[in-house]
């Protein structure tokens, strides 16, 4: 027996709020901390490509160091510390 169509558009329907409420319901650094886990571990790499990896994961790991540097210089300069 086919299902009816309605109760399938109805039921996507309901799987599609219960996925926003439970990424609104998210906090907000647990979220973030993940997405951050995300972007510096190079999840976003074309699967199976080893070097497009670790090179994703070093250069954002370089540029994570450089923001860090900066900092710290911008500080010493207004003599922040």
């Amino acid at each position: 027996m086919p299902k009816d169509p309605r109760e399938t558009a109805r039921a996507d329907e309901a799987k599609a709020a219960l996925d926003r409420v439970k990424r609104d319901s998210e906090s907000l650094l647990g979220s973030s901390m993940g997405r951050a886990a995300d972007h510096f571990s190079g999840a976003d790499a074309p699967e199976g490509d080893k070097v497009e990896l670790w090179g994703r994961r070093i250069g954002r790991s370089l540029s994570l160091v450089g923001v860090v540097v900066l900092a710290w210089w911008l500080g010493y300069q207004l003599k922040i510390w």
